[in-house]
């Protein structure tokens, strides 16, 4: 039985050129909220997919400064979590949950 608090820890999956290509070795990518850790990331991910993960690699991402208009703006910050996957083990992350 999964948490509620898991789905709070993954926001959504990152669908990029290189995340797909990391996908081919078993790597998934996912959005997660700038506090969460990766023993947390770990266990939501095992939970709501109900697979086996085998580490966890996080990164943060600074916003940039974009021009709206002609008016300085920020996008916030983000952090990433690449979560490798048990031999054999597998997430299709275009059918949802």
């Amino acid at each position: 039985m999964t948490d509620i608090k898991h789905y709070d820890i993954i926001k959504n999956p990152v669908i990029t050129e290189k995340s797909t290509m990391l996908s081919e070795n078993n790597v998934v990518t996912f959005n997660v909220p700038m506090t969460a850790t990766k023993p947390e990331i770990k266990a939501a991910v095992e939970a709501i997919f109900s697979v086996e993960v085998e580490k966890v690699n996080t990164l943060r991402q600074d916003g940039k400064v974009k021009r709206f208009r002609g008016h300085l703006g920020r996008r916030n910050d983000t952090k990433k979590a690449m979560v490798k996957l048990a031999e054999g083990h597998s997430i299709d992350v275009t059918t949802g949950v």
